[in-house]
């Protein structure tokens, strides 16, 4: 099943997918933001499985808005959710605004998935749209505590995701696994999850996929923690981890904390090439915060080994043409 075109033309396909008899699995593509993209198969067993606990652990159904590429394994989901659900999806690109294509809506239970960029540009233009849906999926990475902190404030219900394609999408909610999710951390922290939302395979690469799916569980590349109420909080990539004087330091996790700061507009943490130190880390920031200050406020949370041994100012983190941090620029500043 080829989900290539346009998102019209992808919720037709789906359509047929969902209603027909033994059909064969969906191929999505992940972005190859952290490598080649890769060609994840989807049983429609996996992806049914998906929205079911989704709508469950949401409490309600119904129609979604599309405002994320058809071809991704999220904007899947909300035309899947949507089909499922008995509603037809309502396409942004259909329509002239933000608000127009919420009133195309309708009056009924109203869901959206956006990522941090889209929500933080439409808390400024379309609050009053965005608190008319039920929900706000929150995707596409790391959600900055000040960005959450403002949609409450504007009575908009966010709830963060974590999950990707071989996991049919989100499968973690504010934190907690989904009904039917299993949660498992490797000893070097690597998360693992488990459950019916799981991908069949990469198409015609059984090697990577042997090597990620183990047992009954896919390996993430990511790293984590699960607290006592088992909440996972996750901290980044593990290929992101920077060995400080032999510390492991998550530079996600760091950047996290930084964010939180009153005087931290923006902040991104990275390894440079040390003599000392073998990898020196280094926060980058939009704020007013020293050294000092950093280092302080990093071990009042996590271990002081962590903490930032430099921070470079700046007006605004560069950004690559997807939105994402470009750190090969971060690290030319350091």
């Amino acid at each position: 099943m080829n989900p290539a075109g346009t998102a019209r033309a992808t919720t037709e396909r789906l359509r047929a997918w969902l209603e027909a008899d033994a059909p064969a699995p969906w191929t999505v593509e992940t972005s190859g933001s952290t490598g080649a993209p890769k060609r994840v198969l989807l049983s429609r067993a996996a992806v049914l499985a998906s929205v079911d606990a989704s709508a469950r652990r949401l409490g309600a159904s119904g129609r979604w808005l599309l405002a994320l590429p058809a071809s991704y394994v999220a904007g899947v989901q909300v035309l899947c959710r949507s089909l499922v659900a008995g509603h037809e999806p309502v396409l942004l690109d259909d329509h002239a605004s933000f608000a127009h294509a919420t009133a195309a809506l309708g009056e009924t239970t109203r869901f959206v998935s956006l990522v941090p960029t889209q929500l933080h540009r439409l808390l400024d233009t379309d609050a009053e749209s965005l608190r008319t849906f039920h929900t706000v999926l929150l995707g596409g990475g790391p959600i900055d505590p000040a960005l959450r902190r403002r949609a409450v404030d504007a009575g908009v219900h966010v709830v963060a995701t974590y999950g990707s394609a071989e996991t049919a999408g989100g499968c973690v909610y504010d934190g907690y696994a989904l009904d039917g999710v299993a949660l498992a951390l490797d000893r070097d922290g690597r998360i693992r999850i488990g459950g019916p939302t799981l991908f069949d395979g990469y198409d015609g690469d059984p090697g990577l996929t042997a090597e990620v799916l183990a047992d009954g569980w896919f390996v993430t590349s990511d790293a984590g923690r699960l607290d006592e109420d088992g909440r996972l909080h996750v901290l980044g990539r593990v290929d992101d981890m920077v060995v400080s004087g032999g510390v492991n330091v998550p530079a996600a996790a760091v950047a996290a904390r930084l964010r939180e700061h009153p005087d931290v507009a923006a902040a991104e943490v990275l390894g440079v090439p040390d003599e000392e130190w073998g990898s020196r880390v280094v926060a980058y920031v939009v704020g007013t915060i020293s050294l000092d200050e950093a280092r302080g406020w990093v071990a009042e949370l996590h271990p002081r080994s962590w903490a930032p041994r430099e921070v470079v100012t700046l007006d605004d983190i560069p950004l690559l043409a997807n939105g994402k941090p470009d750190r090969l620029a971060l690290k030319d500043l350091a």
